[in-house]
């Protein structure tokens, strides 16, 4: 069990609530009524689906619902990991930053390790290894960062979204 479905097994959820996270968290249906679709998997109505989703949220269970761009098909054809290396009192004013700006995919803060004095990563996606690289100015500029370094791509070996409760896929909980 990963940390993500031992945070879930906390929250007390019943089997058809799994089911109904189980079928959130992969790729939502691409339908005019995505949650009607979902219901009928998990033997619900729409509303109860609706409702159920409202709850995870109100609960925190739920942040946010997000697309994934494929960004190789959508002219995205270069794409960089830039990680920076700020004081502890810099890194959340720079942090909010980096995240502000609108090319930036993902931004977070990890420990330093040793030889790897790093502590914010920022994802930015562009056209050409020359845009990431006027990206990579720009966000120098904006954040005083004077100790940072990028980080290209090569190869996407896996992007898939998280699948919780597997063992959920099919319901059995009204006989």
């Amino acid at each position: 069990m990963g940390n993500g479905e031992a945070i879930l097994e906390r929250c007390g959820l019943t089997p058809v609530e799994k089911a109904v996270v189980h079928a959130l968290s992969g790729d939502l249906p691409l339908s005019p009524r995505p949650f009607a679709e979902i219901a009928s998997k998990v033997g619900l109505t729409e509303a109860e689906v609706v409702e159920m989703v409202r709850n995870f949220s109100e609960r925190g269970l739920i942040r946010r619902f997000g697309a994934v761009l494929v960004h190789q098909r959508s002219g995205f054809t270069a794409n960089a990991m830039l990680v920076w290396r700020f004081r502890e009192s810099e890194v959340a004013d720079a942090g909010r930053k980096l995240a502000s700006l609108p090319y930036v995919s993902h931004c977070y803060q990890r420990a330093e390790a040793p030889g790897w004095p790093y502590n914010i990563y920022t994802m930015i996606h562009a056209g050409s290894w020359s845009e990431i690289l006027e990206m990579a100015r720009e966000m120098a500029m904006l954040t005083g960062g004077e100790e940072w370094t990028v980080l290209e791509s090569l190869k996407e070996f896996k992007k898939d979204s998280i699948r919780y409760f597997p063992e959920c896929s099919v319901p059995d909980w009204h006989g």
